[in-house]
């Protein structure tokens, strides 16, 4: 059997600053993670950025963000991600307070 390494379940923690509160980054977020089917979540952090758990297969979790970042391109000064393993407990993408 062979394995499709570019498929397998990843995470991307994600963190956004620039001006990303209160332009409807969350719910975009959201919007968007639905369409590309990724699970997780989308808060608001007190020191301004925004941070986001995802997870599907790196395809997915690239167009996802691809397109985040193409929608809020005016919006994101800076990007940090980081990738891990799925943890496989998200069932859908929800925005977290």
């Amino acid at each position: 059997m062979t394995y499709d390494f570019n498929n397998m379940r990843k995470q991307y923690h994600l963190f956004f600053s620039g001006t990303v509160q209160g332009v409807g980054f969350r719910f975009t977020s959201r919007a968007l993670a639905q369409k590309h089917k990724v699970c997780g979540w989308v808060k608001n952090l007190s020191d301004g950025r925004v941070e986001i758990i995802a997870e599907s297969d790196k395809k997915k979790l690239n167009s996802f963000l691809s397109d985040l970042k193409e929608k809020f391109k005016h919006n994101i000064a800076d990007t940090e991600k980081q990738e891990n393993e799925a943890t496989g407990k998200y069932q859908d993408f929800q925005i977290a307070f």
